[in-house]
């Protein structure tokens, strides 16, 4: 498709499969926006989009008049382009008569004109019409014929009709080939050739073509006889003017030479553009006019909001400008008017609007005489909130300030049955928006109602669903404490709060809440199940018949039985829902509830704690989930629950209404979808996922899991995203494409419907090396944005990259390695259907159920629904990335064997006495104490409840070793001793971190061993002495791999320190020796010797430590940090069994006891000799032999260590498969 691009005409062609074509019948000077667009049968491709100019139509060039007679003269031209079809050449005399034309051959350069008059002078103009039926300008000369009776002498000999004496006829041109160009708004260039020389001077006139020479007076300027180009200057913009030279010679006027020419347009600015919306600016940009501007007036003014146009000025060489201090969410006019000295052009006009800064779904709640609430959806942008109320009756205001992220307010102290305006601002920074508002009415004074026989009290009704809770739809737990300090009163109390609260739900059972209830004392125990009721009337039944158990108060035991028992597929809990905990409790728990509550949270839960009276603050603060303004509460009695009622269903119905579950990350929480649980690849799961093995990733200690070929990894989309997608995410992998990746398109994740048709996903395409990423917008058509470049080539080359896919409603950005490399505009996404699948590493071209998939590792898969996250992200995951300081420690990756745990340490101190609890009610004995005697205070039991915990006992500190049974936890007592730490081992091991290196001494070298060809060496060994230099030779060609040593033994365990030194030596030895190899295969030059301590292969099996030299000298201490190689850690002391609980009454009476005395100190670790010296430089390579026996085999080094993503292929002993390309030798 082709058009002009001032759209006046507009034309289209189809071609067939070829890559040029040409258009014709084109207008000359004139541009053309060209669209080429991709036909399949889906439908058509984006443009490819261009424009051009086309050239000027060529004129017939040096234009004569010669051989002039009393009635002919000869016109003469020269011809400049071979397809021309004819020429129209057409006269009139000067002073006044008829025009006359005749059209001549496209072959023929010259014609004679007669039947003229004599002595007149007549203006010719010569036209060219080319076989395209174009035309060129019209050239034009002036020429005379000659008087009858001129005896002067000529240069042209004609006959005369009046007499037979030849006579003569003087014609004087002295100018050829005007040209009139360089069109500007308010100027013209004329140029001519001057074909005589003795010209004095030249007149130049000009007047506009349709101007009356009566009327107008003509313009004219002389020149010099030596200039031949002259600029006319100031014009009217778009005037056609007709502009005349002659010539001006000592005895009077030559031959006059006319031409037209046309001033251009006050051209407007073309293509308005607007960007970087925000709520009080917008940027807007244009493109600049083809001809020169002096400048541009931006003029814009609200369209819907009374207010004044404003204006701005910017130079000509700006085309955007950022427009400050509008209104927020207010659509704008906005034109651009191009400044020229003569004038302004037309306007290029548009319509900008600022973001939206406001509140959403304002609502007021909790109406009474005297207080209103309201309640408002959060602005993810604003700082603060202005909240206004004013009464509309006497015109009061009150106003308050708010905090970004308070989404409601109550106002108290207000008129009965008066209506109020309650309007929100929304400020972010120093801007605030407009007002948000709603009316809302107090309750009136209520009427005293007629007596009436008293009635019995009517059976409870079922309470109405709260407006926030209509969108609830999550797995509930409520943990009720049912210890004997609760009682029976206090008891019934809980169950009519719980039967509120439950009560302010929508919908109960599988597509709505599943609410389950555990109450614990010592034992917790299972009211019902999360799939227990599918209707309101039957749950708030079963909260009515619940009966009350008593006992002691073990929290910690009651979110581990909810763990366990709850929260299982049997027990009806389901995937993708949110699962929320709310734990009511009116003491401190006898046991441990940090590490469960804590663990629980990591894997997604949400935790709301609800403290009554003597409960422990600090312990609530524990179990609920951050922040804990909105999950901890805390009330001084039971029949307090009313003030707290609202606030916790709203804060509960709001995070049970979240399309993005809370989860927690890296210790942070954020609102999202932690993938690669929900499709099973983590440790305790992956085991039952068929086509997945766990494999090491970017380091050791990190699991990545490897999607054998034709695995189709797959989970329901409902288990998933039940609510859909939300309109801004970013999507995180971090994954490797392998050696056996097709070459083919794969999604490395898709959603699929019903109809096992794509919906959103991300492909990767291995053979065209391009990233694209696809979805259904808001209108139902489908879109797809494809990357490519440098930065997308490198995910395909066979090394780990971290990829965050964002996605807004208004773009795409692709981050990688924590580096941002590609933006692209899209629409906002559509919602999904929730009836498909969603799958890993399927195949494009698969079809149906039964697909394909590709092989890939993916260690991380997180969805989070936020746009920002990837700025946040450092990628420590990847060595090349790592910053040490800034990122997180790397989990221990060491587990040690039962084999070799060190002895017991001694038991530690005795714990401190308990807190002093409150008083609690008089009641039976303790379950398990003997009575005491009754008086007013009664004798203590045995032992009083169990004491917080005592620190731990001493121990040989060593690697972490696997958790033993822990006993019930108190509060935390002091810190136990620091271990012993082991004594500094044989020279060599962890000396201060210096430079790279291994510690200790260089040992000396072996003996020299027979020169044999190059084998599988492991991680470096104590090499042997270099080879006795021999004479130079020629490079022979290397000789054959030899065999590959046999696996050695497993070494002893080496400090993380040392291991790392030695795994970057290697890493670094490796990469160094490959990458001088490639260098000269790319250099197609033969491979030379490379001076680098290069190892031919990669690191092979740990062996055995070689031979060791004589003890090196003893290393500085280095830094605190990882042990040595001592003794496992001691088992902690043996705990007291918890006293038994007497009768309800004081405290047991008990002091602390003295601390224990340490315990002796553990053996010490175990020393080895120090690491072997670094290679000897290798001696110049001998001539050329016959390949020798192998060599024997070297001892074998201390344990690799390697980064698999920077030694990925390396082991094949000799080039790296990169991704299929073989570099060949």
């Amino acid at each position: 498709m082709y058009v002009k691009t001032d759209g006046t005409e507009t034309n289209e062609v189809e071609v067939g499969r070829v890559s040029t074509h040409t258009l014709e019948s084109l207008t000359s000077l004139t541009e053309y926006t060209v669209a080429i667009f991709s036909l399949y049968d889906e439908g058509q491709s984006e443009p490819l989009t261009g424009s051009f100019t086309t050239k000027r139509v060529p004129a017939p060039q040096h234009l004569e008049i010669d051989e002039a007679s009393v009635d002919s003269f000869r016109v003469s031209w020269k011809p400049t382009s071979s397809d021309t079809a004819f020429y129209r050449l057409a006269w009139i005399p000067l002073d006044g008569g008829d025009s006359e034309e005749v059209v001549i051959s496209g072959d023929a350069d010259s014609h004679v004109i007669e039947g003229l008059l004599p002595d007149t002078e007549y203006e010719v103009s010569l036209l060219a019409v080319f076989d395209d039926e174009s035309e060129s300008e019209v050239v034009a000369i002036l020429g005379a014929t000659v008087a009858r009776t001129t005896a002067i002498p000529s240069t042209v000999t004609t006959t005369s009709t009046a007499t037979s004496k030849p006579t003569t006829a003087v014609f004087r041109t002295g100018i050829r080939n005007l040209v009139i160009d360089d069109e500007t708004t308010s100027s013209l260039r004329v140029m001519w050739d001057i074909s005589d020389y003795s010209v004095q001077q030249f007149r130049v006139t000009y007047l506009t073509a349709e101007g009356d020479r009566a009327e107008e007076a003509v313009r004219m300027v002389m020149v010099p006889g030596r200039q031949n180009t002259l600029l006319l200057q100031p014009l009217l913009s778009d005037t056609e003017y007709k502009v005349t030279i002659t010539p001006i010679y000592s005895d009077g006027e030559g031959v006059s030479v006319s031409a037209p020419g046309k001033t251009l347009p006050l051209s407007a600015p073309r293509n308005l553009r607007v960007s970087d919306e925000w709520y009080n600016r917008l940027r807007i940009s244009w493109d600049a006019p083809p001809s020169p501007t002096m400048g541009y007036r931006i003029v814009y003014k609200p369209i819907n909001i009374p207010g004044p146009a404003l204006e701005t000025f910017v130079g000509d060489d700006i085309n955007t400008i950022l427009i400050l201090n509008l209104f927020s969410g207010t659509e704008y006019s906005v034109k651009v008017f191009a400044s020229y000295s003569t004038g302004f052009s037309d306007a290029l006009t548009g319509v900008a609007k600022t973001l939206y800064l406001g509140v959403t779904n304002l609502d007021s709640y909790q109406v009474r005489m005297t207080s209103l609430c309201a309640q408002w959806q959060l602005h993810r942008h604003a700082t603060a909130y202005r909240v206004v109320i004013e009464s509309l009756v006497d015109g009061k205001k009150r106003e308050v300030n708010l905090g970004g992220g308070t989404p409601r307010h109550c106002f108290f102290e207000l008129m009965p049955g008066t209506e109020y305006k309650i309007s929100v601002h929304t400020q972010l920074q120093e801007i605030e928006g407009p007002a948000v508002s709603i009316m809302e009415t107090t309750l009136p004074f209520p009427t005293q109602p007629p007596t009436t026989p008293s009635t019995p009290p009517p059976l409870p009704t079922i309470p109405p669903a709260k407006e926030v809770c209509k969108a609830a739809k999550a797995d509930l737990a409520f943990l009720v404490d049912g210890s004997w300090s609760i009682g029976d009163d206090n008891f019934n109390k809980i169950i009519g709060f719980l039967y509120s609260t439950v009560g302010a739900l929508d919908k109960i059972g599988p597509d709505g809440t599943q609410v389950a209830i555990i109450q614990f004392s010592d034992d917790p125990r299972t009211e019902f199940k999360l799939n227990a009721y599918k209707t309101k009337e039957t749950l708030l039944e079963a909260i009515q018949q619940i009966a009350y158990k008593g006992g002691n108060t073990k929290t910690g035991k009651a979110i581990k039985h909810a763990r366990e028992v709850l929260f299982t597929g049997e027990a009806g809990m389901r995937r993708g829902i949110p699962k929320v905990l709310v734990v009511i409790t009116d003491g401190r728990s006898q046991d441990d509830v940090n590490k469960v509550s804590r663990e629980m949270q990591l894997d997604g839960f949400s935790f709301f704690a609800i403290g009554v009276a003597d409960a422990d603050y600090s312990e609530l603060v524990n179990i609920g989930s951050k922040p804990s303004e909105r999950h901890v509460f805390f009330v001084d009695d039971f029949d307090a629950f009313t003030k707290i009622e609202d606030e916790l269903i709203t804060f509960v119905c709001e995070t049970a209404s979240a399309t993005c579950p809370l989860v927690v990350k890296d210790g942070n929480n954020f609102a999202g979808f932690k993938m690669m649980e929900l499709f099973g690849l983590v440790e305790k799961e992956f085991s039952a996922v068929e086509g997945v093995s766990m494999e090491p990733g970017t380091f050791n200690v990190y699991p990545c899991y490897r999607l054998h070929k034709d695995a189709l990894v797959s989970q329901p989309t409902k288990y998933l995203h039940p609510e859909g997608l939300p309109s801004d995410y970013t999507i995180t992998f971090l994954f490797r494409i392998l050696p056996d990746t097709p070459q083919e398109p794969f999604a490395l994740w898709e959603i699929l419907n019903e109809e096992y048709e794509p919906l959103v996903g991300v492909i990767l395409d291995n053979g065209g090396k391009t990233l694209t990423f696809f979805n259904y917008d808001y209108k139902g058509d489908f879109q797809t944005v494809t990357f490519e470049g440098p930065e997308i080539r490198k995910i395909f080359y066979g090394s780990f990259h971290k990829l965050h896919v964002v996605i807004s409603k208004t773009t795409a950005k692709i981050i990688i390695d924590c580096k941002q490399v590609s933006e692209k505009t899209i629409n906002a996404a559509g919602n999904i259907s929730s009836d498909g699948i969603e799958v890993l590493g399927r195949m494009v071209r698969s079809r149906g159920p039964r697909d394909n998939s590709a092989p890939l590792q993916l260690q991380m898969f997180d969805i989070v629904c936020a746009t920002s996250w990837a700025n946040r992200d450092k990628c420590c995951e990847l060595p090349g990335l790592r910053d040490e300081e800034n990122c997180p420690a790397l989990p221990h990756a060491c587990s040690c064997s039962e084999a070799n745990k060190g002895p017991l340490g001694p038991p530690g101190p005795p714990g401190g006495p308990g807190v002093r609890g409150a008083k609690g009610h008089r009641g039976d004995p303790g379950p398990k104490g003997p009575d005491g005697p009754r008086g007013e205070i009664g004798v203590p039991g045995p032992q009083g409840p169990p004491g917080p915990q005592g620190p731990s006992g001493l121990s040989i500190q060593g690697l972490p070793g696997p958790p033993g049974e822990k006993g019930e936890k108190g509060d935390l007592g002091f810190p136990g001793l620091q271990g012993v730490p082991g004594a500094s081992g044989s020279p060599g091991r962890d000396g201060a971190q210096g430079q790279r290196g291994l510690p200790g001494k260089d040992g000396p070298t072996g003996p020299q061993g027979p020169p044999g060809p190059m084998g599988i060496p492991g991680a470096p060994g104590v090499p042997g002495v270099t080879g006795s230099q021999g004479p130079q030779g020629d490079v022979g060609a290397p000789g054959p791999p030899g065999a590959k040593g046999e696996r050695g033994e497993r070494g002893d365990l080496q400090s993380q320190a040392m291991v790392r030194a030695v795994a970057r030596q290697v890493c670094e030895q490796l990469i160094q020796g490959h990458m001088a190899r490639y260098n000269s295969i790319l250099n197609q030059i033969p491979s030379q010797s490379v001076s680098t301590r290069t190892i031919a292969g990669p690191p092979g099996e740990p062996g055995r430590p070689g031979s060791p030299g004589p003890q090196g000298e003893q290393g500085s201490p280095g830094m605190q940090g990882f042990p040595g190689s001592p003794g496992q850690p001691g088992r902690p002391g043996e705990r007291g069994l918890p006293g038994e609980k007497g009768e309800k009454g004081n405290p047991g009476v008990g002091t602390q006891g003295p601390r224990g005395p340490p315990g002796s100190t553990g053996l010490p670790g175990e020393s080895r000799t120090g690491s072997p010296g670094p290679p000897g430089s290798p001696g110049p390579r001998g001539p050329a032999g016959h390949t020798g026996p192998p060599g024997s085999q070297g001892p074998s080094g201390p344990p690799g260590y390697c980064d698999p993503s920077s030694c990925a292929g390396y082991g094949m002993g000799g080039p790296i498969p990169y991704n299929g390309y073989q570099a060949r030798r």
